[in-house]
């Protein structure tokens, strides 16, 4: 589903594109002068050429009556120039062919009813208006299939009549342009040129347009070529009027092409299918051309988002880098014993690497592992370890929010942190994670959370994503006093702040943001620990990946949900309601749900807008991203080569976290409900990484 979502919004996107005339759009004019192939009779002959069936091998042509006169415009109909030609042409009880683009057709459709409700003639002539020497068969055949479509869709009708775009009469058949009139006969139309091109879309002046279209032989009949679109058409509006009362006045009667020629209508109704299909096509069109300003007013949301998440950052990141200098930003230093909980399931190939950075802290612990139930020998592991400062807890599996409160229970010390059992600590971090606590308004503090294999590519864009997007955001919402979510791999908690919100909840799937915004909504302030690194064994996989963010998204939602009244709420919970919340909604949620429209836009100016400027676009935002993840990567204090697959990250990784986050969404919104899953782990992270 979110991939079928895109490809629509891509869709539409070239929808908006064909109706107007962006998408395809060739300038192209060809200059041949060559008529080698071209039959005498056709260059000497009228402007009417039928190459259709078994004329196509020796094509006629046709010349208007004498005192007939025949009014052509090309290139609309447009909402502004259309009606008064047509107020003119109704004026006057004359009918006149109007060839039109399939692109403009789209476009304005009210207008075409109103030719044909006039009893005016539709011709083709073409859907985007390219000089069709220079296309394939295949385009050619799209071109006038396309605006039959268009034409089916707003007016139930279909035509045989055609003129090719930069044509002018018949004497200007060249080799390149009559093979194209013979293709098009072999499909069944009637090419029409002209015998008058009056200019109009020189803006010659209106009585040098009136002179082009007079004969130049008394009484000889005409098809004369004005336009109802592609520029101001004041003018040619004036000399219309003009034309007909000095036509009439010598005599002239003026008719369709088809009456000119004493044939049947070229315009034929369609029924069934293909007038639904007609129908969908013009709708859908309509969608996109109204849709698009919504689409853009949706990317201006990102940018507006993005941008202003960036200036914060900037601001602020610099702020918490000098208090995180200061060894006294919170107090007296804490050296109170803590507890450490390690809640483990099937943690085989880790937990001895986790107890093992434990051993080596340099602050006064005591830990506690909970063994939720695993069946690959976890427990055996820590017994066959003996470390005197652990303690082994073993339970029935009831999932981690059970085996932390199990471990809150046990835990004999105020203080108490939390860590996976894939998690490595450095000797510093419990030392540096509870400093805080110095401040008795604190009730939790987020460490550092840093991926430890990050030496394939899926493994540096997590060690990018974490750095970038986790720890820098955590130091802008910790100077605004809204932290959300305390990671599951390095966090603690006083144990009276724990008590106040009945500990950890198994509401949701992510019961470490469920437990930090109801800790928030307390009224405790928490911090963001920087020196206080913990490193984790990330997905190797996208599989893994995939399910691994999924679930986090999905609990994230659910954290937000259960929490909605905060938004509302007075007291100690106002602040996170009022700002912590609609954040968290704005940047977690709304943000990257509608960042993928950055990449729709890419590609559609990529494939049929402004290459260059498109790309200098979008190289400009991978820029401004490259400098504030080197900012990020500065703070933590990392080495920068990483971020050479930030580019590859920005058109690849986030897209994926688009995915899932729209996948968790519309899981959310369906009332789905989602397992948690045990990801597969390797124990690859033994020690710190060196940054």
């Amino acid at each position: 589903m979110p991939v079928a979502l895109l490809a629509c919004l891509l869709a539409l996107l070239v929808l908006r594109g064909l109706a107007t005339n962006e998408v395809f759009h060739d300038t192209r004019i060809a200059i041949s002068v060559d008529k080698d192939t071209v039959p005498q009779s056709l260059l000497k002959g009228g402007p009417i050429i039928d190459a259709r069936g078994s004329n196509n091998a020796n094509p006629v042509s046709y010349r208007i009556p004498d005192r007939t006169v025949v009014l052509s415009f090309d290139d609309g109909p447009s909402p502004q120039w259309t009606p008064k030609i047509l107020d003119v042409l109704k004026a006057h009880g004359i009918r006149a062919d109007f060839f039109v683009t399939g692109s403009m057709t789209t476009r304005n459709p009210e207008l075409i009813r109103q030719i044909v409700a006039g009893g005016n003639e539709i011709g083709v002539h073409t859907f985007t208006h390219p000089d069709l020497v220079f296309q394939s068969h295949a385009r050619i055949a799209w071109e006038l299939a396309q605006t039959q479509v268009a034409l089916a869709g707003v007016a139930g009708v279909h035509s045989a009549l055609f003129r090719p775009p930069y044509s002018s009469d018949a004497s200007a058949m060249d080799d390149w342009n009559y093979p194209v009139i013979k293709y098009v006969g072999a499909h069944g139309y009637l090419t029409a040129f002209i015998d008058a091109d009056t200019d109009d879309w020189k803006r010659p002046g209106v009585d040098a347009i009136v002179k082009a279209a007079m004969p130049p032989v008394p009484g000889a009949g005409r098809l004369i070529l004005l336009h109802d679109a592609g520029g101001d058409r004041a003018e040619t509006v004036a000399a219309l009027e003009q034309i007909i009362v000095k036509l009439q006045g010598e005599g002239y009667h003026f008719a369709t092409i088809s009456e000119a020629l004493g044939a049947p209508s070229a315009m034929v109704p369609v029924h069934g299918y293909q007038l639904w299909a007609g129908k969908g096509f013009i709708w859908a069109t309509k969608a996109a051309v109204l849709g698009l300003p919504v689409l853009v007013g949706l990317l201006a949301v990102v940018g507006f988002l993005n941008f202003g998440r960036f200036a914060l950052m900037l601001v602020l990141a610099p702020i918490h880098a000098r208090r995180a200098k200061r060894r006294d930003a919170w107090g007296p230093p804490v050296t109170a014993p803590v507890t450490v909980l390690v809640p483990a399931y099937n943690e085989f190939e880790c937990i001895a690497n986790t107890l093992n950075s434990l051993a080596a802290s340099d602050y006064p612990i005591e830990v506690i592992v909970i063994d939720d139930g695993s069946t690959d020998g976890t427990s055996e592991i820590v017994e066959e370890m003996d470390l005197p400062f652990v303690r082994l807890i073993r339970q029935a599996n009831g999932g981690k929010s059970t085996a932390l409160n199990t471990g809150i229970a046990a835990a004999s010390y105020d203080i108490i942190v939390m860590m996976d059992g894939d998690t490595v600590f450095e000797p510093s971090t419990v030392r540096e994670l509870v400093q805080p606590f110095a401040d008795p308004a604190i009730g939790a503090v987020a460490g550092n959370a840093k991926v430890g294999n990050r030496d394939s590519l899926i493994g540096a864009w997590q060690h990018i994503e974490y750095v970038l997007g986790h720890n820098l955001d955590r130091r802008m919402y910790d100077m605004l006093n809204v932290i959300v979510t305390i990671p599951g791999a390095v966090g603690a908690f006083r144990r009276e702040a724990l008590e106040q919100v009945g500990g950890m909840s198994d509401d949701t799937l992510a019961e470490d943001t469920d437990v930090t915004m109801a800790v928030l909504c307390q009224g405790w302030r928490i911090v963001y620990a920087e020196r206080a690194r913990a490193w984790t064994e990330a997905p190797a996989s996208l599989p893994q990946l995939w399910s691994q963010r999924y679930r986090w998204s999905y609990g994230s939602m659910q954290a937000m949900w259960k929490h909605r009244r905060a938004v509302t709420a007075g007291g100690p919970a106002a602040r996170f309601g009022r700002l912590g919340l609609p954040f968290v909604v704005l940047f977690g949620v709304v943000a990257p749900l509608l960042a993928p429209l950055v990449d729709l836009f890419l590609l559609y100016g990529v494939l049929f807008g402004d290459t260059q400027a498109t790309l200098y676009s979008w190289g400009g935002f991978v820029l401004l991203q490259m400098v504030l993840a080197g900012y990020a990567f500065h703070l933590d204090k990392e080495k920068p080569w990483h971020l050479i697959t930030l580019p590859v990250q920005q058109l690849v990784y986030r897209q994926l976290m688009y995915l899932v986050l729209l996948q968790s969404s519309i899981t959310a919104m369906t009332g789905g409900r989602l397992r948690w899953q045990k990801l597969r782990r390797t124990g690859e992270v033994a020690v710190p990484v060196e940054a």
